[in-house]
């Protein structure tokens, strides 16, 4: 695998698998690309929700907007330049504030194998 830079245009953003709302994904390198992990670019609506038991380590990078994750009792909410992990087995609420988010994620190992 050569040394690559990717930007969201590179990305086909699709509705989040099992998801009604206004919650896409779109991976830039995946298992098709002999990667280990996934990385990809994210975009949720405003207001958006996704309840999920996370399948594999995730960790998303947030690039714009706001984003909230509950699990166990706890919420923790970050902005632009700021990382969220979720570890693979957390039950976990993402809720996009009023302005939405557009995100960034790394998967160990691949998501769409996972589910």
């Amino acid at each position: 695998m050569k040394v690559q830079k990717f930007n969201v245009a590179d990305a086909t953003l699709e509705r989040s698998p099992g998801q009604d709302g206004e919650v896409y994904a779109g991976n830039v390198v995946d298992q098709r690309h002999g990667a280990p992990i996934t990385i990809g670019f994210g975009r949720y609506g405003p207001g958006a929700t996704l309840e999920e038991k996370i399948a594999v380590d995730d960790v998303m990078i947030i690039l714009a907007g706001r984003l909230s994750v509950s699990s166990d009792g706890a919420v923790v909410t970050a902005g632009p330049g700021e990382v969220i992990h979720m570890p693979k087995g957390a039950s976990v609420t993402i809720r996009a504030h009023e302005e939405g988010a557009a995100t960034a994620y790394v998967t160990y190992p691949h998501w769409q194998e996972a589910l």
